[in-house]
C-alpha cells in the first residue's frame, strides 16, 4: 500500500485487521499527514479500528485542522466541588442518588459526621477502612461494640481516631436500631421527611449551596431527640445531599439529567 492508498483509507469509515508492524508504521505515518490527530496507540489497536466520520481525501503533506470525533475527549462538566480523586468517581456514581438501603444511610450518616472539622477527600480515602472497622456498616453488630473495642479503634488508623466519633458511631448505631423498629425502616423514616421524592434544586453555578435549611434543621432536631450525636444541622445537609433527598448537583453539571434517570 503506497502512502496516497493509505491517506485514501484512514479519510473513510475503515475496519483494520492485523498487519505487519511494517504496514502499521506506513499507515501511522500516512495518518499523521492526512489527519493530523492520528497516535500509534489508536492505530495499534488492532484487530480493529473504525473511524466515524467520511472525510474527502486530504492532499499529502497537508494536516487536517480539526480531529476526528471519535480521537477527541469529550468535556465533562462536573459540580465544582468535584476536582479530584476519589471525589470525582464518589460525584459521578454516588453523590445524589436516592438511597434507601438501611447499611448504605448508615455508612453515609457515620461518614458525614466522621468529616466534621476535616475535607470530604479524607473520609473518602479511608471510606474502606471505615467499612472494614464497623463491620461494613451493620448497625446490628456496630451497637454491641464493648468499651475495649472503641479502644482499639482510637489506635486504628485506617479510621479517623476521634474517641468521641467513634462511641458516637456506636451510639448511634443503637438509635438507628431504635428507629427501624419504630418505622420498619431507617429508610422509611429518612425519606417521609420529603413524602418520598428527592428535592430537586439544579442551582446556577453563580449561586452558592447553602450549609443547612430548614429540612435539615428539622432532620437534625428529630435526630438529636432519638439519641443521636454528631448530627448538627450543616452534617444532616450534607447527609441529605449525600442520600440524594436533596439533589443539589449543579445546573451546568454533567449528573444533572443522569441523576433523574436514576431515581
Amino acid at each position: 500500500m503506497g502512502r496516497l492508498a493509505a491517506c485514501k483509507a484512514l479519510s473513510g469509515v475503515v475496519k483494520y485487521q492485523p498487519q505487519s508492524a511494517f504496514m502499521l508504521a506506513i499507515n501511522w505515518k500516512a495518518g499523521q499527514e492526512c489527519r493530523g490527530s492520528v497516535t500509534p496507540h489508536r492505530l495499534l489497536n488492532w484487530p480493529r479500528l473504525e473511524f466515524g466520520r467520511r472525510t474527502e481525501p486530504c492532499a499529502m503533506g497537508k494536516p487536517r485542522a480539526d480531529a476526528d470525533p471519535v480521537l477527541e475527549s469529550p468535556v465533562i462538566v462536573r459540580c465544582p466541588w468535584a476536582t479530584r480523586e476519589p471525589e470525582i468517581t464518589y460525584h459521578d456514581t454516588e453523590w445524589g442518588v436516592p438511597q434507601r438501603d438501611d447499611r448504605g444511610l448508615f455508612e453515609l450518616l457515620t461518614l458525614e459526621g466522621a468529616q466534621a472539622g476535616l475535607s470530604w477527600d479524607t473520609i473518602l480515602k479511608k471510606r474502606a477502612g471505615y467499612r472494614a472497622a464497623f463491620a461494613d456498616f451493620d448497625p446490628h453488630v456496630v451497637a454491641r461494640f464493648a468499651a475495649a473495642r472503641v479502644d482499639s479503634l482510637v489506635s486504628d488508623a485506617r479510621i479517623v481516631r476521634h474517641r468521641g466519633k467513634i462511641a458516637s458511631t456506636v451510639a448511634n448505631a443503637a438509635a438507628f436500631i431504635a428507629v427501624q423498629d419504630e418505622f420498619g425502616s431507617f429508610a422509611a423514616y429518612l425519606w417521609r421527611f420529603v413524602g418520598g421524592a428527592p428535592i430537586v434544586t439544579r442551582r446556577p453555578d453563580s449561586e452558592e449551596l447553602p450549609a443547612r435549611t430548614a429540612l435539615s434543621d428539622t432532620i437534625s432536631a428529630d435526630l438529636r431527640k432519638r439519641g443521636f450525636s454528631f448530627v448538627g444541622s450543616t452534617i444532616v445537609y450534607a447527609f441529605l445531599q449525600a442520600t440524594g433527598v436533596v439533589d443539589d448537583h449543579r445546573q451546568t453539571c454533567f449528573r444533572a439529567a443522569a441523576v433523574g434517570a436514576d431515581r
